[in-house]
């Protein structure tokens, strides 16, 4: 289905916003600085180091050693793969699958006789995923990784292909979230599962909050509400969906200083922080049989 005009100036935003986080990302890791703060979605007043963001949110440390360093930029907001109790031999379709860090996190759990399919509708990042492989092979030993140029609305995967759909923090900043539902229905199996970390709104953001770019681009501004979310993947024929908050996502930008985190609070209204605006939340489902 054609984009309606309303929704490709989100996509092409979007797409410029983190087209330049996956050049910065390359860059900076080049130079041996910190990932966040200098190629992630906010400065820091302290930079955070992307493997403390992410043990932060759930990653364990182990996970991370086998993973290729550029490919933790600090743009996680939980852990799906975790959610997901990956078995040996599935198939996974991570959306958004920027520099590959969850596709690489969830190839050995699958391991040689699974697959990982990570896609992602930014030249720059499929680029930069593809070069992450050689580190992920040498350090692994598996060649079960690929990745796909395509928007999450549209993905380019078979009908009923995949046992598992994961995503960390991608949906919210689609412009038609109900059809990323209804895709992700549409390329599971028969008792496919679901696992997502997203941002999710725990009531509407204020007017002034919508409309900044940088709120958009940082996974603030373009959230659902949590009800919505639910709502959206019911819709899309998904059953057991279950959504929980998970707080401490928010709690640690807003302690680190993050400059797009403060310019929120700047716009809130006096007496509430973003964390009573804005959560991490996990999203379970399942397809049914």
């Amino acid at each position: 289905m054609p984009e309606s005009s309303c929704q490709r100036p989100v996509h092409d935003l979007v797409r410029e916003g983190y087209a330049r986080v996956a050049r910065e990302s390359s860059s900076c890791l080049g130079a041996g600085k910190p990932t966040h703060g200098c190629c992630g979605g906010g400065a820091t007043a302290t930079p955070l180091d992307p493997n403390a963001l992410a043990q932060a949110i759930g990653y364990a440390s182990d996970e991370l050693a086998a993973t290729p360093q550029a490919a933790n930029m600090g743009l996680s907001c939980g852990n799906p793969t975790a959610l997901a109790s990956l078995r040996p031999g599935e198939v996974v379709l991570d959306l958004g699958a920027g520099g590959g860090f969850d596709c690489f996190i969830a190839g050995p759990k699958v391991g040689p006789g699974g697959r990982v399919i990570g896609v992602d509708m930014t030249h720059e990042m499929v680029s930069l995923a593809r070069r992450n492989l050689a580190a992920y092979r040498e350090r692994t030993g598996l060649d079960n990784v690929e990745f796909r140029l395509g928007e999450i609305e549209h993905l380019p995967v078979p009908d009923a292909s995949v046992d598992v759909v994961i995503s960390n923090c991608v949906i919210n900043l689609s412009p038609d979230k109900p059809q990323v539902w209804r895709e992700i229905a549409r390329v599971l199996r028969p008792g496919g599962r679901v696992a997502v970390s997203d941002l999710a709104l725990l009531r509407p953001l204020p007017e002034a909050i919508r409309g900044m770019v940088e709120a958009l681009v940082g996974c603030v501004a373009g959230a659902a509400l949590l009800e919505d979310t639910r709502s959206m993947a019911e819709e899309a024929g998904l059953v057991d969906v279950r959504v929980t908050t998970k707080p401490e996502y928010v709690s640690t930008l807003l302690g680190s200083g993050d400059t797009l985190y403060q310019q929120i609070l700047a716009a809130l209204p006096p007496g509430t922080s973003p964390a009573d605006f804005v959560t991490s939340a996990n999203i379970e489902a399942r397809k049914p049989v």
